[in-house]
């Protein structure tokens, strides 16, 4: 991996002291309390923690969907602190692709358009994009659903189109917050080996925030827990 590519020295992931408040003066909450991490590129970390511990944060500060209130953070080799609205924007097509537990799909668009969002960024022509976007979702098993729309899906189909559209622009750095919480065990099960096919073939690091134990145990290299905030034990 090139420095260019994945960051310095293969790091994917560099948090220093990063601490996330929100509120105001009189009535602050503070989300992260000095989380300082290091994920090399490639990496399978899972991010364990009760609600209200913090890692849905990091994971949305990480992914550049919120910006830290201190501390340093970089990823994919970019200082996030430093990037502008649109350099941001670009950042989270091209460098990072986050799957939501609740898919977040629009829905007055087919599952073909949403998959084709990411590349608004990357100068694909119109017809490219739905090239692509088709290819996704036969990749994920639904060549047969480009038209439908998300409530004409159903919870594992809907969660397929949302990893289509995460790794539709080869992302070098994957996010996954609670990616099989709403799915039966079976479903889970087929969606977090389309997770892990994309990490392998492409050498992508991963984050995945979940609550279960033998999810992380069995899906990632390194356990990180979190407890108000702050990291309490980290398993290898």
């Amino acid at each position: 991996m090139t420095a260019d590519r994945d960051g310095e020295d293969g790091v994917a992931i560099r948090a220093v002291d990063l601490r996330k408040v929100y509120g105001t003066k009189d009535a602050q909450v503070e989300a992260l309390r000095g989380i300082s991490i290091e994920v090399a590129a490639g990496e399978r970390v899972a991010l364990l923690g009760k609600s209200g511990s913090g890692k849905s944060t990091l994971l949305n500060l990480l992914g550049g969907l919120d910006r830290p209130s201190s501390g340093e953070l970089r990823v994919g080799g970019r200082d996030l602190h430093q990037l502008s609205g649109w350099e941001m924007a670009r950042f989270r097509s091209l460098t990072v692709g986050i799957i939501f537990q609740s898919f977040n799909l629009i829905a007055s668009r087919s599952a073909a358009e949403n998959v084709e969002l990411p590349m608004v960024f990357t100068g694909r022509s119109p017809r490219d994009r739905i090239a692509v976007a088709r290819k996704a979702l036969e990749a994920v098993g639904l060549g047969a659903r480009l038209k439908h729309r998300p409530d004409q899906l159903s919870g594992g189909e809907s969660q397929r189109v949302a990893i289509a559209r995460a790794l539709v622009n080869r992302p070098r750095v994957v996010l996954a917050d609670e990616p099989t919480g709403n799915l039966d065990s079976q479903t889970a099960q087929h969606i977090m080996a389309l997770i892990l096919d994309h990490v392998r073939e492409h050498a992508a690091t991963l984050i995945l925030v979940t609550h279960d134990e033998d999810l992380a145990a069995t899906c990632t290299d390194r356990v990180i827990r979190l407890v108000d905030g702050r990291i309490t034990t980290v398993d290898i």
